[in-house]
C-alpha cells in the first residue's frame, strides 16, 4: 500500500517547526505504524536526510513511551490502541494521513514528534508512592481488600502515562493521569495512612507543572488506550479537598495553641 504522510518536523523548542511530505509506498498492511516510520526513516537516511524522531521502548502497548496524534486523533482512530499497536490495515491504500507531536504547554517539543513528558514523573515523584514500612511482601490474602475495591484499583493502576488523555484534552489537563495515579493506591489499606497528603502534593505539583483544570469534556477518556474511566477524577477531587480542610483545621488548632 502506498500513504502520503505529512509530518511534524520541528528542530528544539526554540525553532519553529512546519509539516513535512513524505510519499511511503511498499507498506505492508500488517506493519504497526511505528515500524512503517522505521522503513521511512531508513529511506531518509540513505537519501541522507535528517530521520523522523519520535519515541518508543517496548513497542508492546504497555510502557506509554509512544505517543502520536495521527489526524487530530492521540495515538490514532482505534479506541484504546497505542500507536505502538496501531497497524496500517487500519488505513486505506492512497490516504494523507497528518502526524503531529502531543500539543500541550507541559509538554515542549524535543524534536519533531517527540516532546519532553517529564511533568508527569514530577507529578508521581510528589507523592505517588508509599513510603510505610511495611516489610517483606504479604501473603496475597493476609489483609483483606474488597473485591469491588480491588477492582477498581486494577482498572486505575492499568494507567500506562502516555499523556494521550493530557493531549486530547482541550484545556491539556493531566487530571485523569493524576487521579489514576492516586485512585489505585487510595483503594487499598497500604495507601490510607498518607492518602489526603499524597493527593495535595499531586494535584498541587499537577498545577505547578502548567496543565489546565477539567472541565469535564471526556476527551481523555475516549483518547486513553486503557479506558481509565472519568469518574476518578471525582475521586481525586474529593481527596483533594477533604485535605486542603484537614490541613486548615491542623493550621487553626496550631494558631490557637500558639497563641493560648
Amino acid at each position: 500500500m502506498r500513504v502520503t504522510l505529512h509530518v511534524w518536523r520541528q528542530r528544539d523548542a526554540r525553532s519553529a517547526g512546519a509539516f513535512a511530505t513524505y510519499e511511503a509506498d511498499d507498506i505492508s498492511p500488517d506493519m504497526s505504524f511505528l515500524e512503517m516510520l522505521d522503513v521511512v526513516n531508513e529511506r531518509l537516511i540513505t537519501r541522507g536526510e535528517d530521520p523522523i524522531a519520535f519515541d518508543h521502548d517496548c513497542r508492546e502497548g504497555i510502557c506509554g513511551t509512544c505517543g502520536l496524534v495521527i489526524n487530530g486523533a492521540p495515538h490514532g482512530p482505534r479506541r484504546r490502541t497505542t500507536t505502538c499497536q496501531l497497524h496500517m490495515r487500519s488505513f486505506r491504500d492512497g490516504d494523507e494521513i497528518w502526524i503531529e507531536p502531543w500539543r500541550a504547554t507541559a509538554f515542549p517539543v524535543v524534536k519533531d514528534l517527540v516532546v519532553d513528558r517529564s511533568p508527569l514523573d514530577r507529578i508521581i515523584a510528589a507523592g505517588g508512592f508509599v513510603t510505610a514500612a511495611i516489610g517483606s511482601s504479604p501473603d496475597a490474602n493476609a489483609i483483606p481488600v474488597r473485591k469491588e475495591d480491588a477492582d477498581l484499583a486494577f482498572d486505575a493502576a492499568t494507567c500506562i502515562g502516555c499523556g494521550a488523555c493530557v493531549a486530547a484534552c482541550p484545556n491539556a489537563s493531566a487530571s485523569l493521569f493524576t487521579a489514576a495515579k492516586l485512585t489505585h493506591l487510595a483503594l487499598l489499606p497500604q495507601g490510607q495512612p498518607e492518602r489526603l497528603e499524597r493527593a495535595l502534593r499531586m494535584v498541587t505539583q499537577m498545577d505547578a507543572e502548567g496543565f489546565g483544570p477539567c472541565t469535564n469534556h471526556g476527551e481523555c477518556h475516549a483518547a486513553c488506550p486503557k479506558g481509565i474511566p472519568v469518574e476518578f477524577i471525582g475521586r481525586m477531587n474529593a481527596d483533594f479537598l477533604r485535605a486542603g480542610l484537614t490541613r486548615g483545621r491542623r493550621e487553626a488548632q496550631a494558631g490557637d495553641s500558639a497563641g493560648g
